[in-house]
């Protein structure tokens, strides 16, 4: 299979910033870039052949999916999208039936490069209660499905204690209307999107993924559905040879998805 590649970075995504490294989305929260055929064409077989892989809905959160599917579709025609109430042209000619949101979830996995994650307030952390996830940076849908953040988070580095009662607090805090975001950055050897791999499996650990020959990049948007109040991360992911990041944000390869 030929490599799914950009050519180009946003420009706000060439500085790198701290963890969490949030900060307010002054632009679409929802974005169509020059691999939108070629990754589409990907989630298409994914969401085809391994459905069990890639999507994941608590019952109880049903009501969230689909809001979160009526909100998309609202922003659709201001990205290249044909829209009504019975169907979707997308920017690449595809024809996607939109008379039946029996599943939600998997009618945004066939309309968007983005990936989808819902995260609910239950109890005292929010918890992981859908997903589209055709792009997984290097973790599995069915271990995070149905826990909370600190969970959803081991083993990465980075995610200490306090970092974990940051993002509680920036999540309690997310307001409707005013969504955020934030990147994450790491070096692959190999550039196929769909890379699940168990929290068990050894981690990679010495020089070998700092020079990968792929730049590995997620723009974590974060918003708060109006009705709901369920937190959507969504998460559209860059793919780019080495030689294509102009300005490659510090090399800290280590560093895994947040």
């Amino acid at each position: 299979m030929d490599p799914i590649l950009q050519r180009h970075l946003p420009p706000d995504m060439q500085v790198s910033r701290a963890l969490p490294g949030i900060q307010p989305e002054n632009g679409r929260w929802l974005r169509v870039d020059e691999a939108y055929p070629a990754q589409m064409a990907r989630r298409l077989a994914l969401l085809r052949d391994v459905p069990a892989q890639v999507l994941y809905l608590d019952p109880a959160a049903r009501p969230a999916a689909q809001e979160l599917l009526s909100e998309v579709l609202k922003v659709l025609p201001d990205l290249g999208f044909d829209v009504s109430s019975s169907q979707v042209v997308c920017p690449d000619g595809r024809k996607v039936d939109a008379s039946s949101t029996t599943c939600p979830l998997m009618l945004l996995g066939q309309l968007l490069q983005n990936d989808f994650v819902l995260m609910e307030k239950r109890g005292a952390e929010h918890v992981l209660t859908g997903a589209v996830l055709c792009f997984p940076a290097s973790w599995r849908l069915d271990e995070k499905a149905g826990r909370p953040l600190t969970d959803i988070h081991v083993p990465v580095q980075d995610y200490t204690d306090e970092v974990a009662r940051r993002v509680q607090r920036l999540f309690d805090g997310i307001q409707v209307g005013r969504p955020l975001w934030r990147f994450n950055q790491l070096w692959y050897e190999d550039p196929e999107l769909f890379q699940p791999r168990s929290a068990h499996a050894p981690r990679r650990v010495g020089a070998a993924h700092v020079d990968g020959p792929y730049y590995r990049t997620e723009r974590q948007t974060l918003l708060r559905l109006p009705v709901s109040k369920a937190v959507v991360f969504a998460v559209h992911t860059y793919v780019l040879r080495r030689e294509d990041v102009l300005n490659p944000v510090s090399r800290q390869a280590g560093k895994a998805p947040a």
